[in-house]
């Protein structure tokens, strides 16, 4: 069936149907019982699925990434479709329209898509008001990041207001410095730079709630800068690692060249990314194995998340895969690792 939607989905602006879906959804939950239907379709229910990390408890390990909903606006709808947790933002402390349309494209030969969104949102305030006031008890993480007008000397000006602001109605941060689509973003990720960055919302962290910060990093990093942020988690302290965000690479895509000139600038995810988080993923792992790490790029299937776990993923979150897939997706990924964790029981009997 969703073969079919999504032949009828791809043939509309890509932003524009993103809305046009979410709306609906959202319309949909408002009609009594929907939301119980919806849980009994996609929702999986089998506590071998449930992880503990930074004391909270997802029932399962299959996340929404961010990037879906930037706002806050359908948690409740999306809670409904069986996710363990959902990253809201990226959220910025002042209100942003973002880059000019189009900005969102489809590369369906590659089952990919690439985006210049450039955080478009409506300001941390509201997204906290949204969440305080949602009607399902699902677990939220909060991914803020800066406006595009402040400077990078003032990033932490933005990133403590998001913390501040977002502080009570949020599970986890997610400090996102990786975008490709804010200018200058990146260079938050030099060593000494993002130290300043991660101390300072630490320290603040502590005078409010406490949240477990993460910190969200891009495909394209050598191994020595990889190193680099493993030192400057462990000395700040912070609670583990996204990886990854969007990649710049366009090498081995299957879209010709012209249709990619065409598009343009942006972050690439989905399959074409897959190999490469997993290596950063497996990289990480062998040389901090203590920082919890979730999974971000590429995974589509039930494999695809056990290839992330197995390289040392504790949680894994989907995106574009979601959008390819259809909301069977989150209820497949659990009940193939439901059925891993099985064969994994019998085997040590």
């Amino acid at each position: 069936m969703y073969p079919f939607i999504r032949t009828i989905l791809f043939a509309q602006d890509s932003e524009k149907v993103h809305y046009r879906v979410m709306n609906l959804l959202s319309f949909a939950y408002s009609v009594p019982f929907v939301g119980r239907l919806l849980k009994s379709l996609y929702a999986i229910h089998d506590p071998s699925l449930s992880r503990t990390l930074w004391g909270i408890t997802f029932p399962n390990p299959v996340g929404l990434a961010a990037g879906f909903d930037k706002d806050a606006r359908f948690v409740d709808p999306l809670a409904c479709l069986g996710f363990g947790f959902v990253e809201i933002g990226t959220v910025t402390p002042q209100p942003q329209a973002g880059n000019p349309k189009p900005r969102l494209f489809r590369l369906v030969p590659d089952r990919a898509l690439i985006n210049r969104m450039g955080f478009n949102n409506r300001g941390a305030a509201g997204a906290a008001t949204r969440l305080e006031a949602r009607r399902e008890r699902i677990i939220v993480g909060g991914n803020i990041g800066k406006n595009k007008d402040t400077p990078n000397e003032k990033a932490g000006d933005d990133y403590e207001a998001c913390l501040r602001t977002l502080s009570d109605a949020v599970d986890y941060f997610v400090v996102n410095v990786s975008s490709p689509n804010t200018p200058g973003l990146r260079e938050l990720q030099d060593s000494a730079s993002l130290s300043r960055l991660l101390s300072r919302l630490q320290a603040v962290n502590k005078t409010l709630a406490d949240k477990p910060i993460l910190l969200k990093i891009a495909p394209d990093l050598s191994n020595a800068q990889i190193d680099d942020i493993i030192t400057v988690v462990r000395d700040t302290g912070i609670a583990g690692i996204v990886a990854t965000n969007t990649t710049l690479d366009r090498s081995n895509l299957t879209t010709s060249a012209g249709e990619l000139a065409h598009i343009g600038n942006g972050g690439l995810s989905g399959l074409p990314l897959q190999k490469r988080s997993t290596e950063i993923i497996r990289y990480i792992h062998e040389h901090a194995p203590n920082i919890p790490l979730i999974a971000s790029g590429g995974i589509f299937t039930p494999s695809d998340a056990i290839e992330k776990i197995q390289a040392g993923a504790a949680l894994v979150q989907v995106y574009s895969g979601f959008i390819y897939e259809g909301p069977s997706i989150v209820k497949d990924i659990c009940r193939g690792i439901g059925d891993r964790n099985k064969q994994e029981y019998s085997k040590v009997r």
